[in-house]
């Protein structure tokens, strides 16, 4: 039995691993040393610690071994982040989101219930809505997500079989050359910092293809497709070819200090999908209504 969804938020999971632990609470205790004891006992006598079949435990529940236990987090007050979500389609099995920049599309670190997926499942009361792929919080633009497990993952194939055209927009220094469509193609692996891609020699494994559409207050207006969904790949491959994406705080140079500015958000936006529906065989195209500037 799945745990509950309070308030939109899903239930963390930790594994049991083989070990000579008497209860539950000297597991928990020991597994995030950072949490005071004190505080699991209450999560565990408030009913916010279950094992995978649902049932409710407390700080005297035995150890088991090769258990999954499910808990909830106590989520501290989070600052609005962000406008408004658009929600751009909707069906019985999946629902298409527009979002603005800076908002989170799965909870994650600091941010818990200001993300995507925690203000879509309160506002709609579905539980079981999940993302079927992801968005940078610095990119604005278009989510896909399921609403129903049994088709789920016909939608995640999509993704996986690049069976779907992604296609971005761009403001970044102006290039004329690219007025004709350029095929990058590179390398990419993770850099030193865990959340970072850096282009390395060796056979290539990002694609895009990148072309100037128009100007923007001095700067050039680009389309991009995606052939592969590498991390940060855009981002990178912009910046690879000395046009960093305005106002990009990762790339060329990580700069940590600079904070969230609703005036200078990245301008990158996840503009169009296309894809034949696996369920209806309907062909989709749905196209974001933010506009970059």
């Amino acid at each position: 039995m799945a745990a509950a969804v309070i308030n939109g938020v899903a239930a963390s999971r930790v594994f049991c691993p083989p070990a000579d632990w008497v209860t539950v609470l000297d597991f928990l205790a020991t597994r995030f040393p950072h949490i005071a004891p004190e505080i699991w006992r209450q999560r565990l006598a408030t009913g916010k610690v279950s094992d995978e079949q649902g049932q409710v435990l407390d700080e005297h529940s035995r150890y088991r071994p090769g258990a999954t236990l499910c808990y909830y987090r106590d989520v501290p007050p989070e600052a609005v982040l962000a406008g408004p979500v658009t929600i751009v389609h909707g069906d019985a099995h999946l629902l298409v989101a527009d979002k603005p920049h800076f908002l989170p599309v799965m909870p994650g670190g600091r941010f818990v219930r200001e993300t995507l997926l925690v203000r879509l499942r309160e506002q709609l009361g579905e539980p079981d809505l999940v993302p079927v792929h992801r968005l940078d919080r610095d990119t604005a633009g278009l989510v896909l997500l399921s609403r129903r497990p049994d088709t789920r993952d016909a939608y995640t194939a999509l993704f996986r079989s690049r069976a779907i055209r992604k296609t971005y927009e761009v403001l970044a220094p102006l290039r004329e050359d690219l007025a004709e469509p350029l095929h990058y193609r590179s390398r990419l692996e993770d850099a030193e910092e865990f959340f970072r891609s850096r282009e390395v020699a060796g056979e290539p494994n990002s694609a895009s293809i990148i072309q100037l559409i128009g100007e923007c207050r001095g700067l050039g207006r680009y389309r991009v497709q995606l052939l592969t969904g590498r991390k940060h790949q855009i981002r990178v491959h912009f910046a690879a070819l000395g046009i960093a994406i305005e106002n990009d705080r990762l790339y060329p140079v990580w700069q940590p200090d600079l904070p969230d500015d609703a005036g200078r958000p990245l301008q990158l936006l996840a503009r169009e999908l296309a894809f034949t529906d696996p369920v209806s065989g309907e062909d989709r195209h749905f196209i974001s209504g933010r506009v970059l500037s």
